[in-house]
C-alpha cells in the first residue's frame, strides 16, 4: 500500500497543507473540525491531587492546546470545565476555540439514560454543549450508580443493549443542541457497520477513538475508518504506563526504541514528539495524557519538523500488531471489541 501520508488532506477539502501550531484541524464528515493534537486528562482519581487536572487544562490552553479529551468516568470533569471557563474569562481564548471531547460510560448505554448523562458531564463542566460526544466502549454494564458494578464474586456485571438503541439516543442528543459531533470509541469494524448500517440513521460516526502508536499502527482499520470518512483518534499515542495490572508488559517500552530514538537524534526531539509527529502526518489525531507542565509543553512542540516519506515507512515498519490497552478484565463480554482482527 502507498503511503498516504498526507491522506486525510482528501478531507480537509483543499485547507493548506502545512500544519502549524495555530491551525492543525482536520475535518469531519458532519463539517465540524477537530484539532490533530489534544491533551489527555485521565488520571487515577485515587491518586492524582486535587487541582493537577486544573492546572494541566490551563496550562495546555494557555501553550496552545485546543483540544481537550476528558470523561466523566475519570472523575475531574469538574477540574478541567473550571480551567476551560477560567481560560475564557481571562481572554485566552473563547469557547468555539475550543474543542471538547466527552465520554458516554458503559453503565449509561440503555437509551433512557444516555441524555442524563450527557447533561451530567455538561453539568459538571458547567458548560452549554460538548464538541465531541463518543460511545467509550461498546460494552455496556448494568446500569445504576456504580461505574463498575460487579457481583459478590468480585465478577463484572454485564448488561445487554443494542448499539443502534443507544446511537439513536445519541443522535436525539445532538437534534437537541447538547453535542456538535458524535463518535465512538473501541469499536471495531463490525461494531462501526451495525451503526453505518442502521436503518434510519440520521448522524453517523465522525470518529473512533482507539489505541495507535508506531507499535500498534492499525492500518486494517485506519484504512477502513478512510473508507468511511470516520477520523481514527489515538489514544496512547506514546505507549503507556508499565502496570502489570492492566498493561501487556510482553510490547517493550515504545518511547526506547531504537529506530525513534535515532529519528528523533536527527531532529534534535525527543522520541515522543517523533512518535506524534508521525501519527499527525497520517491524519491520526493524538490525545497524549500528561499533568507535568514540560512535557505537555513539548508533546505541542511538533509543528517545526516533519518526517521523510522514507522516515514515515520505517516507523510503519515497527508495527508489532499488540496492544499494550487489552482489557482482558472484559474479555467475556459478548461485545469484547478486541477478539476480532480489526
Amino acid at each position: 500500500m502507498a503511503l498516504k501520508q498526507w491522506g486525510f488532506n482528501q478531507r480537509r477539502k483543499g485547507q493548506d497543507m502545512e500544519l502549524t501550531a495555530k491551525s492543525h484541524s482536520v475535518r469531519l464528515s458532519d463539517g465540524n473540525s477537530m484539532p490533530l493534537i489534544g491533551l489527555g486528562t485521565y488520571g487515577n482519581p485515587r491518586m492524582t491531587p486535587k487541582g493537577t487536572s486544573y492546572e494541566a487544562v490551563k496550562l495546555a490552553i494557555e501553550v496552545g492546546y485546543r483540544h481537550i479529551d476528558g470523561a466523566l468516568v475519570y472523575f475531574n470533569e469538574h477540574e478541567v470545565g473550571q480551567a476551560i471557563r477560567d481560560k475564557i474569562a481571562d481572554g485566552t481564548v473563547t469557547r468555539e476555540d475550543i474543542f471538547y471531547c466527552g465520554k458516554l460510560w458503559n453503565t449509561f448505554h440503555s437509551p433512557e439514560l444516555v441524555q442524563p448523562a450527557l447533561e451530567k458531564t455538561l453539568k459538571t463542566l458547567q458548560l452549554g454543549y460538548v464538541d465531541l460526544y463518543i460511545v467509550e466502549m461498546p460494552t455496556a454494564f448494568k446500569p445504576g450508580d456504580t461505574f463498575y458494578p460487579r457481583d459478590e464474586n468480585g465478577k463484572y456485571i454485564y448488561h445487554e443493549t443494542d448499539l443502534c438503541a443507544t446511537w439513536e439516543a445519541l443522535e436525539a442528543c445532538k437534534d437537541a443542541g447538547l453535542v456538535k459531533s458524535l463518535g465512538v470509541s473501541n469499536f471495531n469494524k463490525r461494531q462501526l457497520e451495525l451503526i453505518l448500517n442502521k436503518p434510519g440513521l440520521k448522524h453517523k460516526p465522525v470518529s473512533n477513538q482507539v489505541e495507535c502508536h508506531p507499535y500498534f499502527t492499525q492500518p486494517k482499520l485506519l484504512e477502513y475508518c478512510r473508507e468511511k470518512d470516520i477520523v481514527i483518534v489515538g489514544y496512547s499515542p506514546l505507549g503507556t504506563s508499565r502496570d502489570a495490572s492492566w498493561v501487556n508488559l510482553k510490547c517493550p517500552p515504545l518511547l526506547l526504541d531504537e529506530l525513534l530514538t535515532s529519528v528523533a537524534k536527527k531532529y534534535k526531539k525527543t522520541t515522543a514528539q517523533v512518535c506524534l509527529r508521525f501519527n499527525v502526518q497520517r491524519g491520526v489525531v493524538v490525545i497524549p495524557k500528561s499533568f507535568n507542565p514540560d512535557r505537555i509543553k513539548e508533546n505541542f512542540d511538533i509543528f517545526d519538523f516533519s518526517l521523510s516519506e522514507d522516515e514515515m515507512k520505517a516507523i510503519e515498519g515497527l508495527n508489532k500488531n499488540i496492544r499494550f490497552v487489552e482489557l482482558l478484565m472484559w474479555s467475556d463480554h459478548p461485545e469484547y471489541p478486541f477478539h476480532d482482527e480489526y
